[in-house]
């Protein structure tokens, strides 16, 4: 299979996400590499939506470890509990932060990053990993943006 994309053109939000997660799917079915998935989701989203980083963050060793990602260098260990994707992790549930400097404890890889969401991967009813996407624009993300991004880690086979 040819590894391309169609990326559409489009402001509303649902759209991009409708035409690029059958994309996303048709990419990973059949690769076995968690790696190499995470790598062309990240690169995927990146595309599409041109966010200022998107990336995964894998648990190891009860700590998350930077993973596959597309943008600046990044925090490469984040503990539980510790900033949006580590408040995340131990809440186990998606985080929306419209303004990243009024988030209590939030780790600033780069000053540019306004705001964020975090959206858990699950593996066997347990925080795994999770998907962490930066915008340089205040209040960026919303339930749109929830709602497919959880549809979209659900697609990760993380066995």
């Amino acid at each position: 299979m040819a590894e391309d994309l169609t990326i559409i053109q489009t402001t509303d939000k649902a759209l991009q996400y409708q035409s690029l997660i059958p994309q996303i799917e048709a990419l990973i079915t059949g690769e076995d590499d968690l790696i190499a998935n995470l790598a062309n989701i990240s690169a995927a989203l990146k595309e599409q939506f041109n966010w200022f980083w998107v990336g995964f963050y894998m648990l190891k060793n009860d700590e998350l470890v930077l993973g596959p990602f597309q943008g600046p260098v990044a925090c490469s260990r984040i503990a539980k509990g510790k900033g949006v994707c580590g408040a995340a992790w131990e809440q186990a549930k998606t985080l929306i932060v419209a303004d990243v400097d009024e988030f209590p404890g939030h780790i600033a890889c780069s000053s540019l990053s306004k705001s964020e969401i975090v959206v858990p991967l699950f593996h066997n009813g347990e925080v795994a990993g999770v998907l962490d996407v930066d915008s340089e624009h205040l209040a960026h993300f919303d339930e749109t943006d929830k709602t497919f991004l959880e549809q979209l880690v659900k697609l990760i086979n993380l066995a």
